[in-house]
């Protein structure tokens, strides 16, 4: 089965971590990660490397990991608003390809910082601006907001299981749309099978699968179940494009 894994972390030691809500979380290597996927016949053709809130502002953790991953691997990462264009630059050329704002754990920049330092990133490199939020929670002013930006994408479904009117209008305003953490969202997989055709109706091209490895502080760990039940949801061609094709086509291009 191959897939492109649009959301994973790496927690490799030696690295900065920062305890975050009385969390530590265990180390999982590329190397874990990768064993992982082979024991359930899954190949990863690519995936995107995301920043933890765990892991702050530190680049060098997600450096060593896109090294050992390979070029079809992009990173996700956190930053400083502060910081210089050059950083950016230099980061965009070791295959970073997003900024990432964790508004669930707690993330504490400004709406009016985000919309700027997310249009700046896209100005200076074409970055996608990624959110990890609670839509049951979502504000207009921040709604309005993700909608303006030129590349934006949502996590895990957006969590809250009483949002799926507002899921459907931010996929069809082009908002991308992660179906991952299948393990951690207030969705039950019976529900599951009733959104995701519909999400998929209102822009085909808008939702990408990941896995959410290791599942750090989630319920349930994501297993190759979680690719199944698309695979019985969707035709072989429908699911081949929120498997693989069209996370290859959000992250591999500009």
């Amino acid at each position: 089965m191959k897939i492109f894994d649009s959301h994973l972390h790496i927690i490799e030691p030696n690295y900065p971590i920062i305890t975050n809500n009385g969390f530590t979380p265990e180390v999982y290597t590329v190397e874990d990660y990768q064993t992982e996927l082979a024991n359930q016949g899954i190949e990863a053709r690519g995936g995107a490397v995301v920043a933890g809130s765990f892991q702050g502002f530190d680049q060098t953790y997600l450096e060593n990991a896109l090294t050992k991953l390979g070029p079809d691997f992009v990173g996700i990462t956190q930053l400083p608003i502060e910081t210089s264009d050059e950083e950016i630059v230099r980061l965009d050329q070791i295959g970073v390809r997003g900024i990432r704002f964790n508004l669930y754990r707690g993330v504490s920049e400004s709406i009016q910082t985000i919309e700027a330092f997310s249009a700046r990133v896209y100005d200076l490199v074409k970055w996608k601006t990624e959110f990890y939020l609670d839509l049951d929670t979502l504000s207009e002013e921040l709604k309005k907001v993700i909608l303006k930006l030129p590349k934006a994408s949502i996590d895990h479904l957006g969590m809250g299981s009483s949002s799926k009117d507002k899921l459907k209008r931010l996929l069809a305003s082009g908002v991308t749309v992660k179906v991952t953490g299948f393990g951690r969202i207030d969705y039950t997989r019976e529900q599951l099978i009733t959104l995701l055709p519909e999400l998929y109706a209102e822009n085909p091209d808008g939702l990408i699968f990941g896995s959410d490895l290791p599942s750090t502080r989630s319920p349930e760990r994501f297993n190759i179940k979680d690719i199944a039940l698309i695979q019985t949801i969707f035709s072989e061609v429908q699911a081949e494009k929120i498997l693989l094709k069209n996370a290859q086509n959000w992250y591999l291009t500009k």
